[in-house]
C-alpha cells in the first residue's frame, strides 16, 4: 500500500462475531430473541446476521457497532442487482443498512430509488448514523449520498453544507451527529484527499470544499477548519466534543500527496489543532467520554508513523521495536489497542494493549506474521484479526484464534473481529460454506466463564 493510501485508509477508518448463555451439550436456548445451538464444550456460539436474500453483509470496522442485544451492519445485499454496476456501492446488489434487534435482522431503507445506505455507528440509546445513496448519479457513474440518522424507526436525511454530498461518521446519546459534508465552494485540492467517505459507503468525487459538520436540532453547523479548505468530523461523545482532522493550508505536501492535515479537538464552539509528532499528515481515530483523543501521526519525515494519544498534551505512543504503529480505540479508563511494528527489519506488525504507558505485544495466532486489534471492552478483552484471515479474542495475556472457540458444526469461519462490548459478546465477520461473507455474532457461553 502506497504511503498516502495507507494515510487515506486510516482517516477513512473512523473491527463481528459471538457466544451464548449457559447451555448443556447439545441444548439450544433463547436470546436476543434468537435460538443458539450451543455446546458447553466451547466458550462461544455463533449468531449469523444473515442478509435481505443477497449473498452478503458488510461491516465497518473501528466503528460503535455492538451493544447489549443491539447491532449494525453497514449494509446487506438484497437480491436485486445494483443498477449502477458495475460502479457499486458495496457488491453490486442493492444493499440496506441494518439493525440487528432482539434476534431480527431489520431493514434501515434508504433514500428514494433503488439506493444502497450504510450503518456506521450505534449509541447507547440505539440512534444511528450512516450514509444513504440519494438516486442522483455524478458524472463518472457513482451515485452520490447523503448523511442519515436514523432515530425511532425514522430516517432523517440530515442534507448538507450548500454542496451536493455529505457522510454522517458518529452520533451520541442526545441525537448530536457529526461528519463531513460539501459545500459550494471550489476547492483546490483535488477530492479532499479522500476526507468525505466511510469505508464502505465511500463518496469517491468531491469537486468543493468538504467541511467537518455537527448536526443537532435539524440544523446542520459548519465547524471550520484550521486553516485550510477541508476538514472532516470522526467522532463525538456524550460531552459534544467532536475529533477529526483538517487541513491546515491549501498546499499539496510532495511526500503526501495532500496539504498538511492535523487532527483536531473541537469543544465550546473552538476548534483546537492537537498538532503531530513531527510530520505533515496525522488524524484522530477514537475519542473516549472523558475526552481522549488518540490517532496516528507521521514523524518529522512522513515516511513513518506512530500512534498517539492526547490528554491536553499529545504523547507518542512508541512501536514494539520497529518504525510504524497505529491506534485503533481506546476504552473509558484510556487503555488503548492498534498495530505496531516489532523489528526495524521485518515489515510485519503485531497487535498491541497500550496500558499505564506500557505496550504490550499481543502476538498472532496460526503462526500467522500479522495482527490488528480493533476493538476492547473495559475488561481488557481485545479482539482483532490477522493473517490468512484468522480472527483473535486476547484475554489474561493469551491470545486464542476464534474459530477454536466455536462448535465446528454450525459451518462458519471467523475471519475478522471488529468489537467486543463489556458482556464480552463479540463482532465481526464470518465465511459461509458457500463462501459468502456475514456478519456475525459471538455470545459467550457464561457457564465456562
Amino acid at each position: 500500500m502506497s504511503r498516502r493510501a495507507h494515510i487515506l485508509a486510516l482517516a477513512l477508518l473512523t473491527a463481528v462475531i459471538g457466544v451464548s448463555s449457559a447451555l448443556g451439550a447439545n441444548q439450544t436456548a433463547t436470546r436476543h430473541g434468537s435460538t443458539l445451538s450451543a455446546n458447553t464444550l466451547y466458550p462461544y456460539a455463533v449468531v449469523d446476521l444473515g442478509t435481505f436474500g443477497g449473498p452478503n453483509s458488510q461491516q465497518n470496522p473501528g466503528r460503535s457497532l455492538l451493544n447489549d442485544g443491539t447491532a449494525i451492519g453497514a449494509n446487506a445485499d438484497t437480491p436485486v442487482p445494483d443498477p449502477n454496476a458495475p460502479i457499486c456501492f458495496s457488491d453490486c446488489y442493492v444493499s440496506p443498512a441494518f439493525e440487528w434487534l432482539h434476534g431480527q435482522l431489520l431493514n434501515l431503507g434508504a433514500l428514494p430509488g433503488p439506493n444502497g445506505s450504510c450503518a456506521v455507528w450505534l449509541s447507547n440509546n440505539h440512534l444511528i448514523a450512516g450514509v444513504s445513496e440519494n438516486g442522483v448519479n455524478q458524472p463518472a457513474g457513482w451515485q452520490r449520498t447523503e448523511a442519515v440518522l436514523w432515530r425511532n424507526g425514522s430516517m432523517i436525511d440530515l442534507g448538507a453544507l450548500g454542496g451536493d454530498q455529505s457522510s454522517a461518521a458518529a452520533v451520541n446519546d442526545q441525537g448530536q451527529v457529526v461528519g463531513t459534508a460539501l459545500n459550494g465552494v471550489p476547492d483546490p485540492v483535488p477530492n479532499n484527499a479522500g476526507l468525505v467517505g466511510n469505508a464502505n459507503c465511500d463518496t469517491p468525487i468531491n469537486t468543493t470544499e468538504a467541511r467537518a459538520f455537527l448536526w443537532q436540532n435539524g440544523v446542520m453547523h459548519d465547524l471550520g477548519t484550521l486553516g485550510g479548505p477541508d476538514a472532516g468530523a470522526n467522532l463525538i461523545n456524550d460531552r459534544g466534543q467532536v475529533a477529526g482532522q483538517s487541513f491546515t493550508n491549501a498546499t499539496i505536501n510532495a511526500a503526501t500527496g495532500y496539504p498538511t492535515m492535523d487532527p483536531f479537538l473541537w469543544q465550546n464552539g473552538k476548534m483546537q489543532d492537537l498538532g503531530t509528532l513531527g510530520g505533515t499528515s496525522g488524524m484522530a481515530t477514537w475519542l473516549t467520554q472523558s475526552g481522549l483523543v488518540i490517532g496516528t501521526s507521521d514523524l518529522a519525515d512522513d515516511q513513518t508513523h506512530h500512534a498517539f494519544r492526547f490528554d491536553g498534551t499529545l504523547h507518542d505512543l512508541g512501536t514494539l521495536g520497529g518504525a510504524n504503529s497505529e491506534a485503533m480505540e481506546a476504552n473509558d479508563a484510556g487503555d488503548i489497542v492498534g498495530r505496531a511494528d516489532f523489528s526495524p527489519s521485518d515489515p510485519h506488525h503485531h497487535a498491541y494493549l497500550w496500558r499505564n504507558g506500557k505496550m504490550t505485544d499481543l502476538g498472532t495466532v496460526d503462526g500467522g506474521p500479522n495482527s490488528t486489534a480493533y476493538g476492547l471492552n473495559a475488561h481488557d478483552q481485545v479482539v482483532g484479526d490477522g493473517s490468512n484471515n484468522h480472527a483473535w479474542l486476547w484475554q489474561n495475556g493469551t491470545i486464542t484464534d476464534l474459530d477454536t472457540l466455536i462448535p465446528p458444526s454450525g459451518g462458519i469461519t471467523v475471519i475478522a473481529a471488529a468489537a467486543i462490548n463489556n458482556s464480552g459478546e463479540i463482532y465481526g465477520m464470518g465465511l459461509t460454506p458457500d463462501g459468502n461473507q456475514h456478519v456475525i455474532l459471538l455470545i459467550p457461553n457464561k457457564s465456562l466463564r
